[in-house]
């Protein structure tokens, strides 16, 4: 058995959290692979929302185990919120959810941190969402951090404070001289809670499960166009949100991978600073934004939109060897009398469907358009209910990246999924 990979191929913000939901009873184990509290998976049934960060969008249905892997960074405060925010009880989140041993830790300092880096770039700041990830990732990559497995050391707390006291140094000089007693507290408190958790060495459980036929699907956070090595850096996140990522995040061998799920809006979003090729700053844009309700779910910040970029998708498929297509939020653009795609863009005077090392070189870009439609497509559950023009525009995008589109989504509820 291999193991199943569900990604984001845009700037994040997807829709990942909805399809991972959809597709969980066909899985026994939903695991999450990178990523921190700046992931927010939004989930709605039952008319109710839930946004999740850490834990993996499978935990609510009761029969399947969902894994925190190695290649996150977890607050343990956002744990413990997050926990007790799901309505279904802090013992029946324990059956369902393990966490890994080594996966590294958010500490109140790497919060602080973040914040005074993010405010001394002034105009160059990259948009961080502040939640101390970049500086967590920083310290694992220097092998300064604190992992789950280390919260179990009788010499924890000098542990803690070893690393705490290279922190404070470098917030002096930002200029930080602020009280910890309080984040302190907050956190031990949370750490303790957190204890309470079933620790695993999630790579030997994997690999276990696989052996014995179990069907596991790896949920990734943010989008390709964000990863640290193939995203618009630097205006990136700070881990590996591509198909590798589920390796390396898991400890799963490539040979162990199976279906790579792709999934797109139907147009373009991003969050913060950044190059956006087919931003609008016009009424078709802000008519995105409202229709599709365009507010970063963990951080409440508006976002920008855009057509479709279809260089920047086939560019995400190839780097993650894309099997299947999910189109996301295609109930947004009902309403528009024209829908556009870039389907390619000017550089050097010269048409190229390839992504430039830096966006910012763009000169121009190319569209092909196509006829809108006025109709509510959020009551369509089959295929044959979907207006022409909209089949129009998902041929096109099959046509030309050569992968199926096999879910369309054409509303927030996990019932409004049309599967081909």
């Amino acid at each position: 058995m291999n193991i199943d990979i569900l990604l984001g191929l845009q700037w994040g913000d997807e829709g990942k959290g909805k399809i991972v939901d959809v597709l969980t009873p066909d899985y026994d184990i939903v695991a999450r692979f990178q990523g921190g509290p700046n992931a927010g998976h939004t989930i709605e049934f039952h008319g109710e929302k839930h946004v999740l960060h850490l834990i993996p969008s499978g935990i609510f249905h009761g029969d399947k185990i969902n894994v925190i892997g190695n290649g996150l960074v977890v607050d343990p405060v956002v744990f413990r919120n997050e926990v007790e925010s799901l309505g279904i009880g802090t013992a029946t989140v324990r059956k369902r959810l393990l966490l890994s041993l080594k996966a590294h830790l958010i500490m109140p300092t790497h919060k602080l941190l973040d914040a005074a880096h993010e405010a001394s770039l002034g105009d160059a700041r990259i948009g961080s969402t502040l939640r101390g990830i970049g500086p967590a990732y920083t310290d694992k990559a220097s092998r300064n951090g604190i992992r789950i497995g280390d919260l179990f050391r009788k010499d924890f707390r000098d542990f803690y404070h070893s690393r705490v006291s290279e922190h404070m140094r470098l917030l002096q000089g930002y200029g930080y001289s602020g009280e910890m007693k309080d984040l302190e507290d907050e956190w031990f408190e949370a750490v303790e809670y957190m204890k309470q958790f079933t620790t695993v060495n999630a790579d030997y459980y994997i690999e276990t499960a696989l052996r014995n036929g179990r069907r596991v699907l790896a949920e990734g956070a943010q989008g390709t166009m964000l990863d640290i090595d193939f995203g618009t850096y630097p205006f990136v996140t700070s881990s590996s949100t591509v198909a590798a990522g589920a390796c390396t995040g898991l400890g799963v061998a490539p040979g162990r991978t199976g279906e790579v799920f792709g999934i797109f809006k139907a147009y373009c979003t991003r969050v913060g600073s950044g190059p956006f090729p087919t931003e609008l700053e016009d009424a078709n844009g802000q008519m995105m934004r409202d229709r599709g309700n365009e507010y970063g779910a963990t951080t409440g910040r508006p976002r920008r939109c855009g057509w479709l970029d279809l260089p920047a998708l086939k560019y995400a498929i190839m780097i993650n060897g894309v099997t299947r297509l999910f189109m996301m939020k295609a109930d947004v653009l009902s309403g528009f009398s024209e829908i556009k795609i870039c389907k390619s863009y000017t550089t050097g005077g010269r048409e190229q469907t390839e992504l430039p090392y830096c966006l910012y070189e763009i000169e121009g870009l190319n569209y092909v358009t196509f006829k809108g439609w006025h109709s509510d497509i959020t009551g369509c559950r089959s295929w044959d209910e979907l207006p022409p023009e909209l089949k129009d525009y998902i041929a096109y995008i099959e046509r030309e990246t050569g992968i199926p589109i096999t879910i369309v989504s054409v509303g927030p509820d996990r019932s409004a999924t049309i599967n081909r």
